[in-house]
């Protein structure tokens, strides 16, 4: 017995509604070129600066220039992933500038490379504030608290991040459901 024509055109528009994740994905790569704009800016900020900077300071500016290069490539990874997973394949052809994850990364491997880049970004943030306690001209004084909160919330990630491998791990053993 066929469909009746209502529930087809219902089902037919739900298919077509994904299309309205389209305009989010151009916003993100928006936000990917203010984050190389902040990048540039950073870079040309400190780049005069590189000969009377200590050892200490240059390595924050490079944890800087690193942490944002992390939340770019986080960006990309969502952007295609999720443009591929949610809208419609990329079709780019086999040109040899093609990522080798693209195309292959599921919804699941999208979340753990997410919770992995945000551990990642996450850590270098918190490695910046230990690296700053004491250091002379640091923009605020040493907060114990401050410091503390940073701890906790990196650890809640690194526990986000363990568990949702668990639960990939579990997933795939009990088979497709």
């Amino acid at each position: 017995m066929p469909k009746p024509e209502i529930e087809t055109r219902f089902e037919r528009g739900l298919f077509a509604s994904r299309w309205l994740m389209a305009p989010m994905y151009l916003g993100l790569v928006v936000s990917l070129a203010m984050l190389t704009i902040v990048f540039i800016r950073e870079l040309i900020y400190y780049l005069p600066q590189v000969f009377v900077m200590s050892a200490e300071q240059s390595i924050l500016v490079v944890l800087t220039l690193i942490d944002l290069s992390l939340a770019g490539n986080l960006l990309l990874i969502v952007m295609f992933s999720g443009y591929e997973n949610f809208v419609s394949k990329l079709d780019i052809g086999d040109s040899v500038d093609r990522p080798s994850w693209m195309g292959t990364v599921d919804f699941s491997g999208l979340k753990m490379k997410l919770i992995a880049s945000i551990v990642a970004i996450s850590g270098i943030h918190l490695l910046k504030q230990f690296m700053e306690i004491g250091a002379p001209g640091a923009e605020a004084p040493f907060n114990e608290n401050h410091l503390y909160w940073l701890v906790i919330i990196h650890l809640t990630f690194v526990i986000s991040g363990v568990l949702l491998a668990l639960m990939d791990w579990l997933s795939a053993r009990t088979g497709k459901h």
